[in-house]
C-alpha cells in the first residue's frame, strides 16, 4: 500500500515552502520542502534531533551553534540535535532546500521569536 500527497500551487501571498510530518501518511520521516526568496529564512531554533538539509538551489547561509558556513546546491549540512541553528538566502535568487527532520513529527523550539526570522 502507498499514499500520494499530491502538490498544491500556493495562493498568491502565501508561502511557497511546503511542510511534510511522515505521520499524516504512515511514513516515520518529516520534512519542509523550503523555496525562499533572497533576505527569507528561519528563525533562530532547535530540535531534539538531528536535522540534515540538502541545498538544491540558490546559496545559503547556516548558522550552528557559534559557527556559520555556506552552502551551494549539492551540498548537505547537518546540525547536531540541541544545538540553536538557522538559515537564510543570501543568494540573489530563490533558495531551495530539503529540511530533513527525522521522525514522524516536526519538533521545533524556537530560540529568537523575531518574526521576520520565522521558519515558514
Amino acid at each position: 500500500m502507498f499514499h500520494i500527497q499530491r502538490h498544491q500551487e500556493p495562493r498568491p501571498g502565501q508561502s511557497r515552502t511546503v511542510r511534510f510530518e511522515g505521520r499524516d501518511l504512515g511514513g516515520p520521516v518529516s520534512f519542509f520542502l523550503v523555496d525562499n526568496e533572497p533576505g527569507q529564512g528561519s528563525a533562530l531554533h532547535l530540535h531534539p534531533y538531528p536535522e540534515t538539509w540538502i541545498v538544491r538551489k540558490g546559496e545559503a547561509e547556516f548558522t550552528v551553534g557559534g559557527e556559520t558556513a555556506r552552502a551551494f546546491p549539492g551540498d548537505i549540512v547537518v546540525a547536531a540535535a540541541n544545538i540553536p541553528h538557522r538559515f537564510e538566502n543570501v543568494g540573489s535568487g530563490r533558495l531551495e532546500l530539503v529540511c530533513i527532520h527525522p521522525g514522524e513529527t516536526i519538533v521545533q523550539d524556537l530560540v529568537c521569536a523575531d518574526p521576520a526570522l520565522q521558519e515558514p
